[in-house]
């Protein structure tokens, strides 16, 4: 299950105490783990104080440096996981304001060199028309959070700035369902597909498509984003996961090249987009 952000600090304090702990009770000095781990000492301090969350690798080498006993290091990696992992509900982004939302997925993009966005629902934010985007944003169903669409959809509009900036590449990769789905009026539709077409021509940018008759030996669960190879965000109908464990980055740039393996891409993708445009055009009321 998802954890609470409470139960996240928790997790963390108890990972660094734990270090901590065995690295004393083994008799060595942060100094001589350090080397043996092949880490800084000064890694090694902000670990065990918890002002630095070490990955789930990191864990690994500690503790079999300090040849821990094997029920222990199963106990300790299980507590490394689940502090590696985040879990924000949308309730929480709504209480600060959702531009604030934008304003974290801009740092984020601005961190990543190259993002790659699996969207087996929606297309993503950054691919969105304003239009689309007021939809999107709007509360939809009891229980969604009040929200300022307005100003959520102009920094969502801002962020599509970082599109041309020729030093990152993304890589957008939909279902057809996706691009079909009526999340809007017929007229906004067909603008969105036109806009994702008209963006796929940026040289810095890649959309795949995979249409509804390939045959594809996997299962299209959630939106994701891969940003380099050193995190993951995973959305939920509740929230937002963020993985940090490399072997969670791997499964997901994985899954994304087995997709992609199976997309429309270049030119085939643009067609098909403008063909989706033209398809909502005619069933404008």
């Amino acid at each position: 299950m998802p954890i609470e952000p409470e139960n996240q600090a928790r997790e963390r304090r108890d990972l660094a105490e734990a270090l901590r702990g065995l690295r004393r009770a083994s008799g060595l000095s942060g100094e001589r783990l350090a080397l043996r781990c092949n880490m800084s000492q000064t890694k090694i301090s902000r670990i065990e104080t918890g002002r630095a969350l070490p990955t789930v690798l990191d864990v690994e080498r500690i503790l079999k440096a300090l040849a821990v006993p094997h029920e222990v290091v199963e106990e300790i990696l299980g507590l490394a996981r689940r502090a590696n992992v985040d879990y924000v509900s949308w309730r929480a982004h709504a209480r600060v304001g959702l531009y604030h939302k934008q304003a974290e997925l801009k740092a984020l993009e601005c961190s990543a060199r190259v993002i790659r966005h699996f969207l087996p629902a929606v297309p993503t934010g950054l691919l969105h028309v304003r239009e689309y985007a007021t939809e999107t944003l709007s509360p939809t169903v009891a229980g969604d959070p009040r929200r300022d669409v307005a100003r959520a959809v102009q920094a969502r509009m801002d962020r599509q700035a970082i599109l041309d900036d020729a030093s990152r590449s993304f890589w957008f990769l939909m279902t057809e369902q996706a691009v079909r789905w009526r999340r809007a009026r017929a007229e906004t539709m067909a603008a969105q597909c036109a806009h994702m077409a008209e963006v796929n021509g940026k040289p810095n940018v890649e959309i795949g498509i995979v249409p509804e008759a390939a045959q594809v030996p996997g299962t299209p669960m959630n939106i994701f984003v891969v940003y380099d190879d050193r995190l993951v965000t995973v959305e939920l109908f509740s929230g937002e996961v963020v993985l940090r464990d490399p072997r969670d980055v791997i499964q997901h740039l994985n899954l994304f090249d087995l997709f992609w393996a199976h997309a429309l891409t270049g030119g085939d993708a643009s067609t098909f987009l403008e063909q989706a445009a033209a398809a909502f055009m005619r069933l404008r009321n």
